[in-house]
């Protein structure tokens, strides 16, 4: 089966291992088995939606695209921009996101340290007045 699906995918050099994934955009609604709770894809199916550039579409049925006439290939163009200057730009983007939300990380830490503190010096403070409450009742402490 894994074999299928690389075929499918027509990805050159790619040879799937346990942890590859695809986007269920490429399958059909009805390859999912959607009866139980969780949402799987049925047994024996195989990835079949894909915009092929033209030198990879096949006249097969089976692995052709869900379009009659050749689509570019706008398959997850999302995923990455076209040009480098603009992929040096959404890498920059992300890098600026991640310091981001290291500070913010590092600061919920502190932040996290010093309320820690502060319920242990309260509660440090309510043992002493509880104990001094007992001894008062017991005689022990004059007020």
């Amino acid at each position: 089966m894994r074999k299928k699906w690389e075929v499918a995918l027509r990805r050159e050099g790619f040879t799937a291992s346990e942890s590859s994934v695809i986007c269920s955009e490429h399958f059909k609604q009805d390859d999912f088995d959607r009866t139980g709770q969780i949402v799987r894809l049925r047994d024996g199916v195989i990835p079949s939606i894909f915009s092929f550039p033209v030198h990879l579409q096949r006249d097969d049925p089976e692995a052709s695209t869900s379009h009659s006439q050749p689509q570019p290939n706008d398959d997850h163009s999302y995923v990455l921009p076209a040009s480098p200057t603009a992929l040096k730009a959404r890498l920059n983007e992300a890098l600026a996101r991640v310091e981001s939300l290291d500070r913010e990380r590092k600061n919920a830490m502190a932040r996290e340290k010093r309320a820690k503190t502060t319920v242990r010096s309260l509660l440090g403070d309510l043992r002493k007045r509880t104990s001094l409450m007992k001894n008062s009742k017991r005689g022990l402490i004059s007020t």
